[in-house]
């Protein structure tokens, strides 16, 4: 049995605004999608009133998810402030506004701007006291990159299957909401099933829990998402799968320094990150911009890996550095962080991730292989460090 679009309608029409009109009438409803038991939209609201929305997103979300023929359900919240908008008045607790004074606001029934509702700041206005443990997950580390084409997810999820060799219990996600590597990376086609808490289940590929927003789109759709909407997919890759017991959970973040990863290091204590970067100057710059990052929400660098730092031929066992060498080793040291280790552009990295079977796995005895379980120690060895001094 699959949901259609007017049952989602329907279902929607129960659940009320902030100022109690029907959601299918608030003017606020993106375009529908369902595809294979799987419903995706978003809340459109002013950026003002975004915090009171929130509830009114979560109950979205939790009666198109009991709806029969419902596999999946991902609603954000997208928030924009009108242009030469002025910044919400704020009542005191103790007033309550007029039915004139309401009007004159340009709001019928004397109710209050929905900005007037939100709740206080976090303590001490920092948007880290929003940071919680996911259960059962002892250390989340991040892979980033400060641009795309690094080699950053076939790192991510090589570095994964090494921790995984030396006998921790590892997840992958894929938090890159708008190119998901993963599925093509592991080969994975199905779809993650729900709990009984309507929880995702991740999928199991070569001992990792692997999640990725891949396994609920097609593989040609184009992710175009605000940033609101890219913070709520990855909170919601976050907090609604079923992780179960890991020692790591590896997240392959999107290139760059924007929402995806300040909401990764707002939503849960960081143990760590890990930049890739090839040995060009103009990646080393991006790196640098990725690694101070970091630094400023107080995330620690695990280190530096230096992607593609040479190539050797087959055949005659010739050297060439084709994007320089040794870069990323200098940017490590000037910037008094770990390099991790360096990885050579080879074909059988290439050829096992584009055929969904990554190097480590396919190749345990292969020379790569070794090279990304020693990366592997040098972090776990870090995150005990970590543990040990904390």
């Amino acid at each position: 049995m699959s949901v259609t679009q007017q049952q989602v309608l329907e279902a929607l029409a129960s659940v009320k605004s902030p100022r109690g009109v029907a959601l299918t009438n608030a003017n606020v409803l993106s375009p529908i999608a369902v595809s294979d038991g799987k419903v995706f939209f978003s809340i459109n609201v002013d950026a003002a009133e975004a915090r009171a929305w929130e509830t009114v997103r979560a109950q979205a979300e939790s009666v198109v998810r009991a709806l029969p023929g419902v596999a999946s359900a991902m609603i954000a919240l997208t928030a924009e402030r009108k242009a030469g908008a002025p910044q919400p008045h704020r009542h005191a607790p103790s007033q309550v506004p007029s039915r004139a004074a309401g009007q004159a606001q340009g709001h019928s029934h004397g109710v209050a701007p929905v900005a007037a509702h939100r709740p206080p700041p976090n303590p001490g206005g920092s948007p880290m006291a929003r940071q919680s443990d996911i259960p059962g997950v002892a250390a989340v580390i991040a892979v980033a990159s400060g641009k795309g084409g690094v080699g950053k997810s076939t790192t991510a999820l090589n570095l994964a299957l090494g921790l995984r060799d030396l006998g921790l219990r590892v997840g992958l996600l894929d938090a890159d909401i708008y190119g998901p590597s993963v599925p093509r990376l592991t080969g994975i086609r199905e779809k993650p099933e729900l709990n009984d808490e309507r929880k995702m289940i991740p999928i199991q590929r070569f001992g990792l829990a692997v999640m990725s927003i891949g396994f609920l789109v097609e593989e040609d759709t184009a992710m175009i998402w605000r940033g609101p909407m890219v913070m709520s997919a990855i909170t919601q890759m976050l907090r609604d799968v079923a992780w179960g017991t890991l020692d790591v959970l590896v997240v392959d973040m999107p290139p760059g320094t924007g929402d995806a990863q300040l909401t990764l290091a707002q939503n849960v204590p960081l143990k760590g990150a890990v930049i890739v970067s090839t040995p060009q100057d103009l990646s080393l710059i991006d790196a640098r911009r990725g690694l101070a990052m970091f630094t400023k929400v107080n995330v620690p660098v695990l280190g530096i890996v230096e992607n593609m730092s040479y190539f050797q031929c087959p055949h005659c066992g010739t050297r060439s550095d084709i994007f320089g060498h040794g870069g990323a080793r200098h940017e490590a040291e000037r910037l008094g962080v770990p390099f991790l280790g360096e990885i050579p552009l080879h074909m059988a990295i290439r050829a096992t991730s584009d055929s969904g079977n990554p190097v480590v796995a396919s190749e345990p005895d292969g020379p790569h292989a070794a090279i990304y379980r020693a990366i592997g120690a040098k972090v776990r060895d870090q995150l005990k460090g970590a543990t040990a001094a904390a």
